[in-house]
């Protein structure tokens, strides 16, 4: 605990209104703009308008899914046909991912399999890509922050990840507005994404005093706020708050590790068609419920066990609530959220032994807070399906 490493970008811009200044921090490292996007069409043209405004060249690339190999590829290739100056990742965490790994691989030689994690070669990237600028538009992933771009191979039926220090944005810039669009349902599933990025982080065996802060804190936004940004998306306080908590956790992630609700997760989506957000809601509780048991069986230290209370006191806002009572908590915002069980998603038992080989050597799951055996894995998948 009293020797850890933090990374983060040079400059982080969060606020209102801040979409503003993109024009112009853009235009500090060229002329030749290369937007990676998702979906939402209406703000995009906002964008253009910013950008078209201080004179820069302007080139679109959409990401309408999460991105894929061949996704990665056709960006490269583009970016390269354009002679893009700079790269402006705008949407959701699939559309920052993509962006993410098209700047770095831009300059860097070979195909994207000599990079990749599990599937491909490995490689260290051999230096940064083209200046990135990420902008969210959701308040989930905190992709804004972190040095990695999660992407699928459908051909293998999984999802691995780009990761490198040198995939840090120059700049992120959050402004809140941008997500006051974002319907319920995306809503409620990208929020639950921030919650578990806070919590995996906060009980991580990689955990540190840094990262326990931001925890903390982006903890107490999401049980103040997540409900109120689902049932009134035009709350501005509450919108706040969790585009405040999705960059605490982005933060976190990137430099505490996270745990098995993310390591089912990448193998999870790899598999179904599945949104992200919403594995990792009803992943939460039971991974959470595993882990404790596991940690209490095996006489675990109990500084680990106290965050476990800790985390339940932040959630509930009682100051005697045990770690089940977080559970519960957890448990009746996934149904406020009306967040779907995992077999809505066509999961099934029979599935289960490969999921859980997967899983258990995947990269986040091994800054679990405790080794769970298969029959430990097998049993979470069984409570959320």
């Amino acid at each position: 605990m009293n020797l850890f490493e933090f990374v983060t970008m040079p400059r982080i811009i969060f606020g209102n209104g801040s979409i503003q200044q993109v024009g112009s921090l853009a235009a500090e490292f060229g002329e030749r703009v290369l937007i990676v996007s998702g979906k939402s069409q209406d703000r995009l043209m906002k964008l253009l308008e910013i950008l078209q405004h201080q004179e820069l060249e302007v080139f679109v690339f959409p990401v309408t899914g999460e991105p894929t190999v061949e996704d990665i590829r056709a960006g490269v290739l583009f970016a390269r046909e354009k002679l893009c100056d700079v790269v402006l990742g705008f949407g959701g965490g699939s559309a920052l991912d993509a962006s993410k790994a098209i700047a770095v691989l831009y300059p860097n030689e070979g195909d994207i399999y000599d990079y990749l994690e599990v599937i491909g070669k490995g490689k260290s990237l051999s230096g940064p890509g083209l200046p990135l600028i990420t902008v969210p538009t959701t308040a989930g992933t905190g992709a804004e922050v972190t040095r990695n771009a999660v992407i699928g191979a459908p051909d293998r039926r999984v999802k691995v990840s780009l990761r490198s220090s040198v995939m840090l944005a120059k700049i992120a810039l959050i402004d809140p507005q941008l997500t006051h669009s974002a319907p319920p349902e995306v809503t409620a599933r990208t929020g639950m994404d921030t919650l578990s990025q806070l919590v995996e982080p906060f009980i991580s065996n990689q955990s540190n005093w840094m990262t326990d802060i931001f925890c903390r804190e982006g903890m107490r936004r999401v049980k103040n706020s997540i409900s109120k940004a689902y049932h009134s998306g035009g709350d501005l306080l509450a919108r706040e708050d969790m585009a405040f908590a999705s960059l605490l956790s982005g933060l976190a992630l990137t430099n505490a590790k996270l745990g098995v609700v993310h390591g089912f997760a990448s193998v999870i989506g790899g598999v179904y068609p599945a949104p992200h957000g919403a594995v990792c809601a009803r992943l939460l509780p039971p991974v959470v419920t595993a882990n404790l048991k596991a940690l209490q069986e095996r006489g675990e230290d109990g500084l680990t066990l106290e965050k476990f209370s800790e985390m339940a006191r932040i959630l509930t806002g009682d100051d005697h609530a045990r770690p089940m009572d977080g559970v519960e908590w957890m448990e009746r915002l996934v149904q406020v959220l009306r967040i779907p069980p995992l077999s809505s998603f066509g999961l099934r038992e029979a599935d289960f032994p490969q999921l859980v080989e997967k899983a258990m050597v995947a990269s986040s799951t091994k800054g679990n807070p405790v080794v769970l055996t298969p029959d430990e894995m097998r049993n979470i998948l069984i409570q959320a399906l």
